[in-house]
């Protein structure tokens, strides 16, 4: 374990926004969980690759960043490989690795940006598929408790871009390591708009998984800005799901709004679309605004504040509101320790 005092923040998120901590601590290897210090949710921070959060200002305690790193295959049975990856191993580097390895599974989740210990508190998904469909378990050292726990799908209460360790008990647990059930015989999932006309578009009918995934980088990097380039968090906001009877309502209302039907009878409609049409796409103020690519994407475009990109991300929501009467809501982890 290493231990930085009073360190810039900037370099550990990827809005690219400045904050400072008290210190930070490295881990690098399990067996630093056993010598911390205590855990103080109201002035200390887990952080990660730091993709998918917004640091409104500084966090006054210790940041924890988690840099346990490791992949294997450690089971292969029935047409499928267990792999477990260290929840500090790059997301993309782990997708790309399995489909070295003649695993599929991870294709059409391809660059999306953060660590491996991120993807089960989202839930990652992208192009059809999130990481519901293949998580196994998660291994994770208790904050409150200063012990392990493992928890297997069912436990991650994994939903809509949300898990436990998001909404239920944010905060309490600091995701060590990921279990992934892949195939070993690929069957590729193309239904999602888009993805088989950018295969068509490429000549290919018979896709191979690494092709899957090729299809799906050209596509998120035409359609999202890059973080090394242009500081942002990806989709800022979740598409709402309403019921069938509000979503109907609404449509009613702008026949055009793009709308999914969901289990359970609930629709899900195109939270971008309303905020292209509160004529918000490009939107800025200062260094904030949304970007002019993907009206999901909150950027920073040098120098803005986490607190500009916060005030700007309420008149967002404000907007659509006042239009649509949906509220928005936020994807990312919003860390503001003032509040």
């Amino acid at each position: 374990m290493r231990v930085r005092q009073h360190p810039s923040l900037k370099a550990f998120n990827t809005f690219g926004v400045e904050a400072a901590a008290g210190s930070m601590l490295i881990l690098e290897q399990e067996e630093d969980l056993l010598s911390l210090p205590p855990f103080d949710p109201d002035r200390d921070l887990v952080l990660g690759g730091g993709s998918n959060i917004l640091l409104v200002g500084d966090v006054p305690g210790t940041v924890w960043h988690n840099r346990l790193t490791g992949k294997a295959i450690v089971e292969r049975a029935d047409g499928h490989a267990w792999v477990e990856a260290g929840a500090g191993e790059n997301w993309h580097d782990l997708v790309r690795w399995s489909l070295e390895q003649g695993l599929s599974g991870l294709e059409n989740l391809s660059l999306i940006p953060g660590q491996a210990g991120a993807a089960p508190m989202q839930n990652i998904g992208a192009y059809g598929v999130d990481l519901a469909s293949v998580l196994e378990s998660v291994t994770a050292w208790d904050l409150v408790r200063n012990c392990w726990a493992a928890f297997d799908l069912q436990s991650c209460a994994l939903a809509y871009r949300d898990s436990r360790f998001k909404s239920a008990e944010p905060g309490r647990y600091l995701i060590t390591s990921i279990r992934l059930r892949l195939d070993t015989q690929f069957e590729a999932k193309l239904d999602y708009s888009g993805l088989r006309e950018e295969l068509t578009r490429a000549g290919i009918e018979k896709p191979t998984a690494l092709e899957v995934s090729d299809a799906v980088v050209r596509l998120r990097r035409d359609k999202l800005p890059d973080p090394e380039i242009l500081g942002n968090a990806g989709s800022f906001f979740k598409n709402p799901i309403l019921s069938r009877n509000d979503a109907s309502k609404l449509t009613g209302h702008y026949p055009e709004l793009p709308a999914w039907p969901q289990p359970g009878g609930q629709i899900k409609i195109s939270a971008a679309w309303m905020i292209e049409h509160c004529g918000l796409k490009g939107h800025r103020v200062g260094d904030a605004g949304v970007s002019d690519r993907h009206a999901l994407v909150l950027v920073n475009h040098g120098s803005a504040s986490g607190g500009d990109l916060f005030r700007l991300a309420t008149t967002v929501q404000a907007s659509v509101h006042s239009k649509f009467g949906v509220l928005l809501d936020p994807e990312p982890r919003i860390i503001n320790f003032a509040s």
